[in-house]
């Protein structure tokens, strides 16, 4: 089934979307060719926003979850992409041990973990679930929807390697986003293949080194293609350490702003674009997004830094941190009578399927991430959904899924630049 979407599309991304087809075997000896030099990160999900002037990634995720709002028909994909990526790393693996997130009350999140069992299951692993929660201290059985049950167990370090009880793992797979630090039952695992590897969690992660790659990584694609990279690169400006409880702090926001605001009038002008422009406060360690800011004038900035610091958001949880500013992308896709936007989920190098999240309380400029939302699934993989040569652009949704995963590709291709360039063993190695 493909989704209904009602998109205004207007004349560049239809160019852009045409560029690609275009271009299918140009890019595909592309990223074959970036693959032979970077390494993918194991997985990963995209948030991708189309303004219908502009496609962009706006967050990429390492740790994944929402694994089981993927359509049943994206499985098979899933599983060949587990088994590739598997083989690459341990051909000999057996036992897969898997690290969930802290939050074990959330049914949404066990589903998702209930998922991730199936697709390493029929990639041939036996998987378990160690926590490393202090909450959980025996075995836990917990029952989900439809019958299933996810069993956590605590982790154990035993010789240098991280064990639950009978059962040895060659292989990690991390599924918390170490955003409260990295715990020291995590270090120093010599004996193990440890995925995805620990500085890729926000205690060490830097939004603006991903923006930074993802540049990088969009100039070089759109000298590919014949076309200008901010038609897929959303501009960023990174502000360092900001105290935003103090009145200095708040002027820097404001400056911020403006710089940022100037920046994207300038392309708009370009392009005849009538849209109004408006820029994304992130906080550098948080991809969540339930700290942002979205304002369309620096004169907003105060009202929502005022209502931030009083409902205890990202801003006043953490009073000095690093800021980034980056040109907010509208999304024009709806559902329903919702705004809606694709995440693309990725495992290795593959696409393996997507949703659209949908927020019907949210504007076309606000951050869909957030609680309301729902989901239906994308499959990529139906036979159906392949690009169609020779279509009209904007009438075929294969190829705007084409072109979606394109996109992701490039945030998974970033990501791996930005594994390696803070990758502290490479740094010792050097």
């Amino acid at each position: 089934m493909v989704p209904h979407l009602v998109t205004a599309l207007t004349g560049p991304i239809n160019e852009l979307e045409q560029r690609l087809l275009d271009s299918m075997p140009a890019i595909e000896r592309w990223f074959r060719l970036e693959w032979m030099e970077h390494t993918p990160p194991f997985y990963s999900a995209v948030d991708v926003r189309n303004a219908g002037f502009k496609l962009a990634p706006v967050a990429t995720n390492l740790f994944p979850d929402s694994w089981n709002n993927l359509a049943p028909s994206m499985l098979p994909l899933a599983v060949q992409a587990a088994m590739a990526s598997i083989e690459k790393i341990c051909p000999e693996a057996r036992n897969l041990l898997v690290i969930p997130e802290n939050d074990l009350d959330n049914e949404q999140y066990l589903s998702s973990l209930a998922q991730l069992r199936r697709i390493f299951h029929m990639a041939g692993l036996n998987v378990r679930f160690g926590s490393i929660s202090a909450d959980v201290k025996h075995s836990t059985s917990v029952a989900l929807p439809g019958g299933e049950s996810i069993v956590l167990e605590p982790v154990v370090r035993a010789k240098g390697r991280l064990v639950v009880k009978h059962f040895d793992p060659c292989t990690i797979l991390l599924n918390n986003d170490l955003s409260s630090g990295i715990p020291g039952i995590l270090e120093d695992l010599h004996e193990q293949y440890l995925l995805p590897p620990l500085h890729a969690g926000w205690s060490v992660r830097r939004n603006s080194t991903h923006f930074k790659c993802y540049e990088e990584v969009a100039k070089r694609f759109g000298k590919l293609i014949g076309a200008d990279p901010w038609l897929i690169n959303p501009m960023f400006e990174k502000a360092g350490e900001i105290d935003c409880a103090s009145a200095s702090g708040a002027q820097a926001l404001c400056s911020g702003v403006d710089s940022m605001l100037s920046k994207i009038k300038k392309k708009y002008k370009e392009y005849g674009i009538k849209e109004k422009p408006f820029v994304v406060i992130k906080a550098e360690n948080d991809d969540n997004g339930m700290g942002l800011m979205s304002v369309r004038d620096a004169k907003e900035v105060e009202a929502l830094r005022q209502q931030q610091l009083g409902a205890g958001g990202a801003l006043h949880t953490n009073a000095v941190q690093g800021i980034v500013f980056q040109e907010g992308v509208l999304t024009h896709e709806r559902m329903k009578d919702a705004v809606a936007e694709p995440v693309v989920y990725l495992m290795d190098r593959y696409v393996v399927g997507g949703f659209y999240r949908m927020h019907a309380e949210r504007g076309q400029d606000e951050n869909l991430n957030a609680p309301g939302s729902s989901y239906v699934p994308l499959a990529f993989a139906e036979s159906t959904h392949l690009p169609q040569p020779g279509m009209r652009p904007g009438a075929s949704a294969p190829n705007r899924f084409y072109m979606y995963g394109v996109v992701a590709r490039l945030a998974m291709l970033a990501a791996s630049y930005e594994l390696e360039a803070t990758d502290p063993e490479a740094e010792h190695h050097a």
